[in-house]
């Protein structure tokens, strides 16, 4: 089987598709910025200038910036390519803050309380009925970036005046007290493959490694792995990492990431993450692979029984939904096939409540 890695080419990247490599028969990398898309009759994924090949298995990773071409990418290999373990909306979802929390507030998955107002003025009222601290962020970004912390009215003020002139909307949320620290879940597929906690330097608020946090392996509460599998699920992604505040009211969700630097959390864990990873996608492709070979062997045998039946004129029942255009009924194209419908022949048509006769008008 046939695997690509579309990625920005980091190490976390690049050391899962070397692990690929042990299940894969062929695993290429292709550079994220070399890809192309094209709408259109004659569109399609052009890497430099070329119509990508085919592949069992693509796992699609990068960040933010490039959430639309993530999402296009994405979108244009589903149907094409047996497995992927991200979907189109899943990037839509995960590259923005705001999207993230709705799709966890219609799952019913906790997470501290959040707000988003539509002007600097609204937002300045809201500040007033608000507990302090709180956090003030970006929809968009990573890695502990755009995320600031106000610890009273005026401050928060001041931050949303700065933030006024950037002219981009903000998330409020509640600041929830847990040492400086997190909970980094990975999920791979059905299960918490590794945990990290990350705890931020002195001074510091963000745990995230990348703005001076450290790292240790940490042991996630049967209910904190739920939460985590759950926040996977509600994005559309098999492969997930997931940052989780440890409260005295249960585990709460603060954000998701569905290309996760996978380096600090390898470091701490007892298995190697990039070999999880490797093993779950090469499942998964089998699995779906199969699958589709026999759907596509089903159909055949279909295809050859209705032929059989068409020449011994045994009546067919086929159960399908109808599609109308205005209030005319177009029947399916295996009916007309079966029926051998002729636009030039005339036609007996019979109708009650419920039920249509259609046959052949013969003198």
């Amino acid at each position: 089987m046939k695997a690509a890695v579309i990625s920005l080419g980091s190490e976390s990247s690049k050391k899962t598709g070397e692990a690929m490599e042990k299940y894969f028969g062929q695993v290429d990398m292709i550079q994220l910025k070399t890809i192309e898309v094209a709408l259109g009759k004659d569109g399609g994924i052009l890497l430099e200038g070329e119509k990508i090949h085919h592949y069992d298995c693509v796992l699609v990773k990068g960040s933010f910036r490039y959430a639309n071409l993530l999402r296009s990418i994405a979108a244009l290999l589903e149907n094409k390519v047996p497995y992927m373990p991200l979907t189109a909306n899943s990037f839509t979802l995960a590259h923005n803050k705001l999207l993230t929390h709705l799709a966890l507030q219609q799952y019913k998955i906790p997470m501290p309380k959040t707000y988003v107002s539509s002007t600097i003025e609204a937002a300045k009222n809201l500040l007033k009925k608000v507990n302090y601290p709180i956090v003030m962020k970006f929809p968009e970004g990573t890695q502990g970036k755009g995320v600031m912390f106000a610890d009273s009215y005026s401050s928060a003020s001041s931050m949303l005046d700065a933030l006024g002139a950037l002219k981009q909307p903000f998330i409020i949320q509640e600041y929830i007290e847990t040492g400086g620290s997190d909970i980094r879940a990975l999920v791979v597929g059905e299960k918490v493959v590794a945990s990290m906690r990350r705890t931020a330097q002195k001074e510091e608020k963000r745990s995230n490694l990348h703005a001076g946090g450290t790292g240790e392996v940490a042991i996630l509460s049967r209910k904190a792995m739920k939460v985590a599998l759950d926040t996977s699920k509600a994005l559309g992604a098999d492969i997930c990492g997931v940052d989780i505040l440890e409260t005295p009211l249960g585990p709460l969700v603060i954000e998701a990431n569905v290309s996760p630097g996978l380096q600090g959390l390898n470091k701490v864990s007892t298995l190697d993450v990039y070999d999880e990873i490797a093993k779950f996608l090469y499942r998964k492709t089998e699995e779906q692979s199969n699958t589709k070979k026999r759907e596509q062997a089903q159909e055949v045998m279909k295809e050859i029984a209705l032929k059989e039946d068409v020449k011994n004129e045994t009546p067919q029942e086929i159960i399908t939904d109808l599609k109308f255009r205005g209030e005319r009924i177009l029947l399916p194209e295996l009916v007309t096939k079966i029926a051998k419908f002729n636009d030039r022949k005339e036609y007996l048509i019979k109708v009650k409540k419920g039920k249509v006769y259609i046959e052949e008008f013969k003198i």
